[in-house]
This record gives structure tokens, C-alpha cells and sequence, in this order.
């Protein structure tokens, strides 16, 4: 599987030690982060272009996700879904990394890499990237309905305020 990482100066050795760890386990990694530690560096441009590359492979049918992590995730989880066709999670346990998947089809996750050991926050990526998404019924229409408002601005002909 195609993975695609973005972190500023606060996940960077996180990123390398990760990137190392992916391919070891047979997966292509892409980093989209800085080269280099600069403590003033910005989040969002590197975690958008990863966000956007992973919209970019699957629409091409490769198989990918994206993981991208900062000091806290919250930013980074807010720059990734500002991209169409990403639905990035902040995950905090294994749990809610496998719910990313299981009930939103999740395509990206956000980690707090200051909030957690590195062992922890390797066992979210991990199980994040195992758990297939469910497909039941009512968690595929939601998605839909995110979708939708993504491109139309309605849900489900519900309206929305505006």
C-alpha cells in the first residue's frame, strides 16, 4: 500500500523512524514534510499535499492512505480535510484508529505526536492500516451524505442553513 505522511517540526523524527517502519513492512511511503528541522515551519501546505495526494491515487485506483501528525493532530486533521474527498480522523487509541476505518472509511489520520509514545502512536498507524472499512449500509450513506455536501452543498436533499 502507497502511504503518504506529512508532519511539521514537531513530528519530524516521529516521520523518519515511521517511514522506516512502513517500508520495512513492505509499504511505499511518501513523505511530504519538511527535509529539515525549522521550528517556525507551517503544517498546512504538508499536510494538504499529502491529504491531496492520497485523494489523487485512489481516484487512480492505487491503494493508499495518509497519516500526518503535528504537536497535537488537531491542526494537521483540520488542514487534511480541507482537501475533497478526504475524510481524515484524530485518532488517540487503537480504537478509534480502527473506527476511522470500520465506520467512516477514513482515508487519512491525524496524531498528536507529542500527545503519545512512539510505540502507541505506531500501533493507531498500524491498525489504522489493517481495518478494512465496514460497507454497512448506514455507515456508506453517511459518507455519501459528506460527499454530497462536499460537492453540492446539500445533504440528501435535507437542506442545509446557510
Amino acid at each position: 500500500m502507497r502511504i503518504h505522511i506529512a508532519t511539521d517540526h514537531a513530528g519530524l523524527e516521529f516521520s523518519r523512524k515511521l517511514q522506516d517502519d512502513l517500508t520495512a513492512r513492505g509499504h511505499e511511503v511518501i513523505d511530504h514534510g519538511p527535509d529539515e528541522y525549522d521550528p517556525a515551519d507551517d503544517y498546512p501546505a504538508f499536510c494538504i499535499n499529502a491529504a491531496h495526494a492520497v485523494v489523487v491515487d485512489q481516484n487512480a485506483g492505487v491503494e493508499a492512505l495518509g497519516v500526518v501528525f503535528g504537536g497535537s493532530g488537531n491542526g494537521e486533521q483540520i488542514a487534511a480535510n480541507k482537501v475533497m474527498g478526504v475524510r481524515a480522523a484524530l485518532v488517540w487509541n487503537i480504537s478509534t484508529a480502527e473506527l476511522a476505518r470500520d465506520h467512516n472509511d477514513a482515508n487519512v489520520i491525524s496524531i498528536g505526536a507529542r500527545q503519545h509514545s512512539y510505540d502507541d502512536a505506531l500501533s493507531f498507524i498500524h491498525a489504522f492500516i489493517a481495518h478494512p472499512f465496514s460497507g454497512e449500509e448506514r455507515h456508506a450513506r453517511r459518507i455519501a451524505q459528506l460527499a454530497e455536501y462536499e460537492q453540492t452543498g446539500d445533504i440528501a436533499g435535507k437542506g442545509v442553513d446557510r
